[in-house]
């Protein structure tokens, strides 16, 4: 997990958010989910992380029919060349797919939390004869990538599970070049028929509360995935 500290950062892209007291930024309840951490940001409690023993999940085969990347990719439309953050990247599921998209002039970040997830990542690229992606390990509160280098940062099924939301996406906001794009990809919490635990999902609704506070305004959001919704933001300039 992250080990830095908090940083408030000055600057255009800071909003009123960032002056909210860290003290009073969260909510620790004692009753709670068990499959959260007990720890709320904006009513929403904050879901267990995955760790790395379970990361076969990630590379299960039934993942392509359950999420389609290949949607996933249609809906955030990548261009050669574009440099985008795979944030909790994980063992780079949607990594190496993204690498193709943006050809061998573009980047990926693959930013991760635990290590042991980025050697895994590695070995795949490698068995993959990818050379595009890069390894970052980030904090949980810092995603640790250059200022204004990336076009595109995608979460899919992470955001939820975030320690310190705000500050993470202060830093991924950093990132962002002017008119970058932010993409979530979560569990819709509006369905009760999507077979996910409850703090492992997230309404639309949430998700554009959350990114309220922040330099970031809302571009769409696409339900063509059979479980998940798209959400797209872009950097206000």
């Amino acid at each position: 997990m992250f080990i830095a500290a908090v940083l408030l950062f000055a600057g255009p892209w800071q909003t009123s958010g960032a002056d909210v007291p860290v003290a009073s930024r969260y909510e620790m309840r004692a009753e709670h989910d068990p499959n959260g951490i007990g720890k709320f940001y904006m009513g929403r409690e904050i879901a267990h992380v995955m760790g790395h023993p379970a990361a076969d999940w990630l590379e299960r085969p039934e993942r392509e029919v359950e999420e389609r990347p290949g949607l996933v990719l249609d809906a955030i439309k990548l261009k050669p060349g574009d440099a985008v953050a795979d944030i909790g990247a994980g063992t780079g599921y949607f990594s190496w797919r993204m690498a193709k998209s943006v050809g061998r002039q573009g980047k990926v970040f693959a930013v991760d939390i635990q290590q042991e997830m980025l050697d895994l990542l590695v070995k795949k690229m490698a068995d993959r004869a990818v050379t595009n992606v890069v390894p970052v390990l980030g904090t949980i509160e810092d995603a640790r990538l250059p200022a204004k280098s990336v076009d595109l940062a995608i979460m899919v099924d992470v955001y939820h599970e975030f320690s310190h939301p705000f500050e993470m996406m202060e830093s991924i906001c950093r990132s962002l070049k002017p008119g970058g794009r932010v993409v979530f990809v979560e569990y819709r919490a509006e369905d009760p028929e999507v077979p996910i635990k409850l703090v492992h999902k997230m309404s639309a609704a949430q998700v554009r509360k959350e990114m309220s506070v922040l330099p970031l305004e809302w571009v769409e959001t696409i339900k063509t995935l059979p479980r998940q919704h798209v959400i797209i933001f872009r950097r206000k300039n």
